[in-house]
């Protein structure tokens, strides 16, 4: 299954760890968004940071 990632929110004030998990999703700035298959490691990611981007199922 695919989903397509979008930050949402800015990274200023988050944590380190939580800075460098969306920059090893693929995302940079506000509203960027990547393309990913799902796998443990990538649900383990999300989980972490699910408050700052948003997650859309492709079909």
């Amino acid at each position: 299954m695919k989903v397509r990632i979008t930050l949402k929110r800015s990274l200023i004030g988050q944590t380190p760890k939580a800075r460098e998990t969306v920059r090893s999703l693929g995302l940079k700035k506000i509203n960027s968004s990547t393309e990913r298959e799902i796998n443990p490691m990538i649900q383990g990611m999300l989980n972490k940071v699910e408050h700052l981007v948003d997650i859309e199922e492709i079909k």
